[in-house]
């Protein structure tokens, strides 16, 4: 980082409660830095895993299906409004990506921290820490946070 940039934070975001944490805990590093944050949202198609689909209702209408590109943009719709609200400087990118934690890396390249959330959609409720954190701590270019939300 030059000493004339804003610290930039680069924020891994899926919709789940850790990725919500993770942006929580990155809003406030940022809003305390005068900082900005990079939001990442990857999303995939898995082949034949999703196609355009028209659904008939229960009650007879019909209704569209989201694509997970629209489903996606609309998360981080909502995580870059929640950033603005709280007076911090937010871009965002949503990335076609096989591997999030790729998307998030390269996001990274010129970022001064990377805040993730433990674990996020991902298949085995039990693991205390995901996959996608586990690649971004074992390769980012600069300090990694991994967020857990508070146990109650």
């Amino acid at each position: 980082m030059s000493s004339d940039s804003a610290f930039t934070i680069v924020v891994g975001f899926d919709g789940s409660e850790h990725s919500q944490t993770a942006l929580s805990w990155a809003v406030d590093e940022a809003r305390q830095r005068d900082g900005q944050l990079r939001l990442i949202t990857a999303w995939n198609r898995a082949p034949m895993a999703w196609y355009p689909a028209v659904l008939e209702t229960a009650a007879g209408g019909i209704a569209d299906e989201e694509s997970p590109e629209q489903i996606a943009g609309t998360l981080q719709a909502e995580a870059l409004k929640s950033a603005a609200d709280e007076g911090v400087t937010a871009t965002g990118q949503v990335v076609n990506s096989d591997s999030p934690a790729s998307a998030i890396l390269d996001a990274a390249q010129d970022a001064d921290l990377v805040v993730v959330g433990s674990r996020g959609h991902g298949g085995f409720p039990g693991l205390h820490l995901g996959s996608v954190s586990t690649q971004v701590i074992d390769h980012a270019p600069c300090p990694v946070l991994v967020v857990r939300p508070k146990t109650s």
